[in-house]
């Protein structure tokens, strides 16, 4: 008869023969690489984002491909291992700076150089994890981090969240959420119609060849960054630097508050000269979240546009009342179901071409007719919420 530590041995050797059967159906190596993200920079330093992941075979998404597959590679997004405290090296032109990652495995870290960085252009940061006795590499290369200095030339920029602005992703809902993020992929995922051209436009300028740069603030965690990269790819949305946040069990995983107001900051801190266009969505707190900054940041938000995604026609009125306080402090707020709306009105002010109207209904009806995860808008009920501009010249103007 076998004894109860013969007994402990079997379980735990299939424990573990599930577990690494496991780790080969999620395409896991057991070694690890560096990540790059995409940062931004001015001509004498850059910010370097990146995370120091365990590799996993990741299928490339496919139009077609099935869901159990899409739900597949969610699962291995999510479930890759961190590498805590990695020395890792990053070379940006001629120097190297030794870059040690948290307790996640992330980097996040302003280096320097060594010289000036051409103005409206990207810079690859070459990463290099330090091999060491208890962490293989893996052989897959490390994929670096990009930085973007502004040019010069730069008229405004614009500082814009990702879901429910540009990614239909149905926040307000969460089965709806959990289900568009787990069961579908950087393919079939849909944009907001219009939202490609708008932002095309918003950063080509009113003289169609300005290079105004576009900053990507959301919530969406780190683990989601291929796809939103590959979305934004496919959709062919201006690529921006990217700042989402680390999803970490605990007090702070819903404080989305936090998160947004710093990384806007820095950016408006980084670039003191450069006005901006902030855009989000009326579901979470875009609206109280920019609102605030309009007052910290006198003079510096030229507009705020918010796409309508709230069923309850209570948030609407709450965004008027924030409007009037935008509107006193010297800014415009803008509040639509529409992309449209917020095209026209920025035309108007000179921010982007009239002539870029033309594409963005065209590629707007286009896109009201593409099929995918299409979700409701801007609610459950399909409350149509009137367009909403609050603005400081010509007061407010409610147009239905």
């Amino acid at each position: 008869m076998p004894s109860w530590r013969d007994l402990s041995g079997l379980a735990s050797g299939l424990a573990g023969d599930a577990r690494r059967a496991m780790d080969r159906a999620l395409g896991k190596t057991g070694a690890y690489r560096v990540i790059g993200y995409r940062g931004y920079a001015t001509t004498e330093r850059a910010l370097v984002l990146g995370r120091v992941l365990e590799h996993t075979r990741i299928a490339t998404a496919k139009p077609s491909q099935a869901r159990w597959r899409n739900l597949l590679a969610m699962v291995q997004r999510i479930d890759a291992d961190p590498l805590p405290f990695a020395n890792v090296r990053a070379r940006l032109c001629a120097r190297e700076t030794k870059v040690v990652a948290d307790d996640e495995g992330f980097i996040n870290r302003w280096i320097e150089p060594g010289g000036l960085l051409r103005a409206g252009a990207w810079h690859d940061v070459h990463l290099e994890l330090a091999a060491t006795a208890d962490t293989p590499l893996a052989t897959a290369a490390n994929l670096p981090a990009r930085v973007l200095v502004p040019s010069a030339g730069a008229e405004l920029g614009v500082i814009s969240d990702m879901d429910d602005t540009v990614l239909q992703s149905q926040i307000t809902s969460f089965v709806r959420a959990a289900r568009l993020m787990l069961l579908e992929n950087a393919r079939t995922r849909l944009p907001f119609p219009g939202v490609a051209a708008f932002y095309r436009a918003l950063e080509r300028g009113a003289r169609g060849t300005t290079a105004n740069p576009i900053f990507y603030v959301s919530s969406s965690p780190w683990n989601l960054y291929d796809l939103i990269a590959d979305f934004l790819d496919a959709q062919r949305i201006p690529t921006g630097p990217m700042l989402l946040r680390d999803w970490d069990i605990g007090r702070d995983l819903l404080r989305t508050r936090d998160h947004k107001l710093t990384q806007i900051r820095q950016i408006l801190t980084t670039y003191p000269t450069l006005p901006f266009i902030l855009v989000g969505d009326s579901g979470q707190e875009d609206p109280e979240i920019y609102g605030a900054l309009v007052t910290e940041f006198p003079g510096r938000i030229l507009a705020i546009y918010i796409r309508n995604v709230s069923p309850h026609p209570e948030r609407s009125t709450a965004i008027r009342t924030l409007a009037e306080q935008v509107s006193a402090g010297g800014s415009t707020l803008l509040l639509a179901d529409d992309t449209l709306a917020a095209a026209r009105h920025a035309a108007a002010h000179g921010w982007i071409s009239e002539h870029a109207l033309g594409e963005i209904g065209t590629e707007k009806r286009a896109d009201e007719g593409a099929t995918g995860s299409r979700v409701p808008t801007p609610g459950v009920d399909k409350h149509k919420a009137p367009t909403v501009v609050v603005d400081p010249d010509v007061k407010r103007r409610d147009v239905e």
